[in-house]
């Protein structure tokens, strides 16, 4: 198949190009700006340079290339600058997608797979969370992927469109073989903070808030392996391709790891002692984060390979690693 992957350049999305390289039967496309994402991250596929939203260079590759399906990465992802600049994440996550899903149903590409997050949930109140559960995102990172979700909803009920939404919880870890990782400069999740405060390039790591109603105090997160939520997709584009209807699915692996843990975790597998500020709560931050899994492993036969958070860890530290050998 011809598959466009968006943001492909990126994390996530060099790590899906590098699962559909290797299955060595599809053609595959990116589509990046490059603005958090590299070129040197693609192992497969053919780069395009380009905004989403750059209107005349999107339709005139989707009239060029005819593609059989869509995979879209390409967003913003940091929750505190949606809070301090919204617009930018309406206008990239929301309007570019827009122009994604439009220029998908003008040249009838009918098979769409969406990079959404758990943060459509907002502060669930029942955990796990599972994809019926109520939908009130309580920043604009969140809200912006909810209004894709329900544009997506939208279109495929006026046209050909079928669409899987996967719903992220923590996303870490490297490629095994440390070739592609996180190289986000100002990365906020907590093991590539934790492995950068290891290698001396960050002063502390902060704990936001340790009263919480969980066994230690600290927030309780759901983490999944990269390659994992990569296998995700490659099921979701074949149960697309199977002629299934439109879905949404969490993508998580059903528990979690409290800060505490993965902190003491991380200073396991490195050996370093850094130190650790705990602080006050940040505002918005649930409790407890933990997907119900079993809508995808019911429907789509999802069996995770890497539920193992030393394992999660030592790949991304062998990946942190090599990145500060090579700066």
């Amino acid at each position: 198949m011809k598959i466009l992957v968006t943001g492909g350049a990126g994390y996530i999305g060099s790590h899906m190009v590098k699962a559909l390289g290797e299955k060595g039967n599809h053609d595959i496309v990116v589509y990046d700006n490059l603005s958090t994402g590299n070129k040197d991250s693609l192992l497969y596929g053919r780069l395009v340079t380009a905004d989403l939203s750059d209107m005349q260079t999107l339709d005139a590759l989707f009239r060029a290339e005819k593609f059989d399906a869509v995979v879209h990465f390409a967003a913003h992802i940091v929750v505190d600058e949606s809070v301090r600049n919204p617009i930018k994440y309406y206008r990239n996550n929301f309007s570019n997608a827009l122009n994604l899903i439009e220029a998908c149903t003008r040249h009838h590409v009918t098979e769409f797979i969406f990079s959404s997050t758990a943060g459509v949930y907002g502060i669930p109140e029942k955990m796990p969370v599972a994809e019926d559960a109520f939908l009130r995102p309580i920043n604009p990172y969140g809200a912006s992927k909810l209004m894709v979700e329900q544009a997506l909803r939208d279109v495929s009920l006026s046209s050909d469109l079928r669409y899987v939404a996967l719903r992220y919880f923590n996303v870490a870890g490297a490629d095994p073989l440390s070739r592609i990782g996180q190289r986000y400069k100002e990365a906020t999740h907590l093991i590539t903070v934790s492995l950068r405060t290891a290698l001396g390039l960050r002063e502390q790591l902060n704990i936001f808030g340790t009263d919480y109603d969980t066994p230690d105090g600290t927030c309780i997160r759901d983490y999944i392996h990269v390659d994992d939520l990569v296998n995700a997709h490659l099921l979701a584009l074949d149960y697309l391709l199977a002629g299934n209807r439109s879905r949404v699915f969490n993508c998580g692996y059903g528990h979690g790891y409290s800060v505490r843990e993965v902190a003491e975790k991380v200073k396991q597998v490195t050996g370093v002692d850094f130190k650790v500020n705990e602080t006050a709560r940040r505002i918005g931050d649930p409790p407890s984060l933990i997907a119900d899994c079993s809508r995808i492993r019911d429907e789509l036969g999802f069996q995770p390979a890497y539920d193992d958070l030393e394992y999660i860890i030592k790949t991304a530290w062998q990946w942190e690693k090599k990145l500060r050998r090579k700066e």
